[in-house]
């Protein structure tokens, strides 16, 4: 048995990368998910650590459940966004010792994923965004393309007014009949615009309506799911398992879109593709920016028999999300004639930027700064910097 010897983290306020060492040297790199990551490294380091250090570093499942049943005082995002710093970790070192992309671990391969071109933009005249999700499937061969209606959680109340009805069939002309339509309202509509606004996209050949009520609310978004004849998807924003069971079990919407880093790594993701692949529904992750969080869906897509029509790729660059610049060595999400790829190399495939790591404020937990206290739960000083 190979055992997790030490645990740093690398973090600013938006992003937290984790490198996990295993007793023979075996290393892998994960990520918490992204925003108040500096809170989320603080987590990890109370919650999460304690448990992981001396645990046998192959078990990766074992080891998710076992924290999740030691804090399970403290279920809820902040443990599943910590959490998944150390279960995508433990994937690439499992990937690295295998000498296998995480895919083949999973039981897929490496290859070309089909994604479409995801804006994240609401402030942006439909004109400007026909302009540009026309110009980039054109230059870079995406057949599918999502754009953004309503206003996030915005009660029916639009970005600006009219907004959704003026967006909406001018990006349908704009693209065409060759292009996949998809779009995403973010919580933005009450059940009675919802439909109204559902039975618009379908006159205008959008097949993807994503989260078109209160993502909480499950029995208003099967209300919408069941009035349209279009796709209705959602999920991004959920972790808990019973959620997700509820929410398949009752066929709230057509398409599961579960987020590797707020679920809690690509263990607890695994199982909710598996969940919606025995009630027939397709998987089809939330990867939002250009992170750890779609490489892993990438190789998540690769492998799930359930797999969506595409992987969710954002077209927002560096000038947009400032935080994404320079995280990784070379370009994982170069785009193909529409694909990008998941190569052979072992693990998730990529490598930390260090000059990115340079920047980051360092936590560093070892073994041998921990120490068992009276009550059977552990305490460290780890070093800092």
């Amino acid at each position: 048995m190979t055992r997790i010897a030490r645990i740093e983290t690398f973090h600013n306020e938006f992003l937290c990368f984790v490198r996990v060492t295993a007793d023979d040297g075996a290393y892998g790199w994960g990520q918490t998910s992204t925003y108040n990551a500096d809170i989320t490294a603080q987590v990890l380091h109370r919650q999460v650590v304690p448990w992981a250090l001396g645990a046998d570093s192959t078990d990766i499942v074992g080891l998710v459940g076992l924290v999740e049943r030691r804090e399970h005082k403290f279920p809820g995002t902040y443990r599943a966004r910590a959490l998944a710093g150390l279960d995508t970790a433990l994937w690439d070192m499992a990937g690295r010792r295998a000498g296998k992309p995480v895919a083949s671990l999973v039981g897929g391969a490496p290859g070309q994923v089909r994604a479409y071109a995801s804006s994240m933009k609401r402030d942006i005249t439909p004109t400007d965004e026909a302009e540009r999700l026309v110009r980039l499937c054109g230059e870079q061969g995406f057949a599918a393309a999502k754009w953004r209606i309503g206003a996030e959680c915005g009660e029916d109340v639009d970005e600006w007014p009219g907004r959704t009805e003026a967006i909406i069939p001018t990006m349908a002309r704009a693209l065409g009949d060759g292009i996949d339509k998809l779009v995403d309202a973010n919580s933005g509509f009450s059940v009675p615009r919802a439909i109204k606004i559902g039975r618009m996209l379908g006159e205008h050949g959008v097949g993807h309506y994503e989260e078109p009520v209160p993502y909480w609310d499950l029995e208003a978004t099967r209300a919408v799911t069941e009035a349209l004849d279009i796709d209705v998807t959602g999920g991004e924003q959920d972790w808990d398992m019973a959620t997700w069971k509820r929410m398949i079990d009752m066929r709230a919407v057509d398409v599961v879109q579960p987020d590797v880093m707020y679920m809690g790594g690509l263990t607890r993701t695994l199982q909710v593709a598996a969940m919606a692949h025995a009630a027939g529904l397709p998987c089809t992750p939330h990867s939002a920016n250009l992170s750890l969080v779609t490489i892993c869906s990438m190789h998540l897509m690769a492998a799930v028999p359930n797999a969506g029509k595409y992987l969710e790729l954002s077209i927002e660059g560096d000038d947009y999300y400032p935080w994404q610049r320079g995280l990784f060595l070379g370009d994982p999400f170069a785009v193909t004639d529409g694909h990008v790829t998941v190569t052979e190399e072992p693990g998730w495939g990529v490598e930390i930027s260090p000059a990115w790591l340079e920047r980051a404020t360092y936590i560093d937990a070892a073994a041998e700064t921990f120490r068992p206290s009276a009550y059977g739960a552990l305490y460290h000083d780890g070093a800092k910097r």
